[in-house]
């Protein structure tokens, strides 16, 4: 279904460019007022082509995924203070994956302050944050590279991390199911998370709450796998409580002018 006005399309056209639109931002752009901006953004929602979120509204990504540089845009700030939070958690000596994923991302480059990692990543954005820090070791897995966002998938990844037993993971997840289920859009990929999971003695999962509204169609695993979930917030009640049984730590962070809280539940 297609919006019903060229300002409409033309809102949807620059929510997929930038990842998210904002009221004031579009109320700007088209001299309106924000009433009539809420009006075109509600529609938007209403037709599925778009979501809402406090103050805008972001491409609607129930079936596919967004493109890599929209995905960097959206949820910014919350990804950033996850992953301060989450490299907290990694000691200095310690060894690690990180895969896919702009939360992981930002782990990396919270990390550039560790000293004496091992960093073992299918993701070349990983490769190229960690390689220039003083004494880490970055390996980087083989296999085809995905062009659109530096990702290394396929069965040449999965048996190249299955020759490692490292101390943590850090993997992030394109959706997150109420009933727990982790999960994402391209089966290579999944496959190479599903080894990551295997060979590490810890697994910290990332991800903002808004891959609680979100779904994809294969699954990772389920975050009982996971021994550390570190979002910006977890709303839903269910999940919490499944967490809780699985006896899976989750830390929710506060974004606060530069610097990171978090909450340990």
């Amino acid at each position: 279904m297609q919006p019903a006005t060229p300002r409409q399309r033309e809102i949807l056209a620059l929510a997929r460019v930038q990842g998210r639109v904002s009221v004031d931002g579009l109320a700007e752009k088209f001299s309106l007022t924000p009433q009539t901006i809420r009006k075109d953004l509600n529609d938007l929602c209403g037709r599925r082509l778009l979501s809402r979120i406090h103050g805008g509204a972001v491409i609607a990504s129930d079936i596919e995924n967004i493109a890599y540089e929209a995905r960097r845009l959206i949820a910014a700030d919350e990804k950033r203070a996850i992953g301060l939070a989450a490299a907290a958690l990694i000691a200095d000596g310690s060894s690690l994956f990180i895969n896919i994923g702009t939360t992981t991302e930002e782990v990396a480059q919270a990390l550039t302050g560790h000293k004496d990692l091992l960093v073992i990543t299918n993701n070349l954005n990983v490769a190229r944050t960690l390689y220039p820090c003083p004494g880490f070791d970055v390996v980087v897995a083989g296999g085809p590279v995905r062009r659109s966002d530096g990702a290394i998938v396929g069965t040449a990844a999965v048996d190249f991390i299955r020759q490692f037993k490292v101390d943590s993971a850090v993997i992030g997840a394109s959706a997150i199911d109420e009933d727990g289920a982790l999960l994402d859009f391209d089966y290579r990929e999944v496959l190479v998370s599903q080894a990551i999971i295997e060979n590490a003695r810890r697994v910290i999962l990332v991800a903002d709450r808004l891959k609680f509204s979100r779904s994809a169609p294969v699954r990772i695993g389920h975050i009982s796998q996971v021994q550390t979930f570190v979002t910006d917030h977890l709303p839903s009640y269910r999940l919490r409580s499944i967490c809780s049984q699985h006896s899976v730590k989750v830390v929710e962070t506060v974004p606060m002018k530069g610097d990171v809280s978090a909450t340990i539940a």
